[in-house]
């Protein structure tokens, strides 16, 4: 039996854990929106670009799958990165049938700029919290979302494990 961190007679909304991990993204994202148009870009661009620089995903399939987006919104967001020339696609070696994307230099140029004002937004968002206290959040969410992933059956996580076996 779980322990009962919530009570019926006793839940709030603004006290679950789910709100208060929507509210503070959201938040933080319409910062960071607001920042990048200042430099002609949107957040969803630049989440498109890091899962390439981290090698989270090479695919828009698995960038629709992770980000749970829409493949053909993924397509043009695509195709406007690909026009700038700061991303390419380019056929699998292994699988004529998969297109890989990849940062161009360009890419690579545009991220630098924009990376310093993500981290700027983040760590004043962070004010007065302490380098463990944030370390402390960080493993937090890093548990939540691992123990979510064991419960959610078809997640992205399920979908990774899947393609290294």
């Amino acid at each position: 039996m779980a322990k009962a961190h919530y009570k019926p007679e006793s839940f709030h909304l603004r006290d679950s854990m789910g709100y208060l991990i929507k509210r503070s993204q959201r938040l933080m994202q319409e910062r960071i929106e607001g920042l990048f148009e200042q430099q002609s870009f949107t957040l969803q661009q630049w989440v498109v670009l890091m899962y390439l620089r981290d090698g989270l995903a090479v695919t828009i399939a698995d960038m629709c799958r992770d980000l749970h987006h829409d493949s053909g919104a993924m397509t043009r967001l695509v195709d406007q990165l690909e026009s700038r020339k700061l991303i390419e696609r380019r056929r699998s070696a292994d699988d004529r049938r998969v297109v890989e994307l990849s940062l161009t230099a360009a890419g690579t140029e545009v991220l630098d700029t924009l990376i310093p004002t993500a981290c700027d937004a983040l760590n004043i968002a962070l004010d007065g919290f302490t380098r463990e206290e944030v370390k402390t959040l960080q493993s937090l969410l890093r548990r939540l979302i691992g123990r979510l992933e064991e419960l959610v059956p078809y997640s992205a996580a399920t979908s990774d494990k899947e393609k290294v076996t």
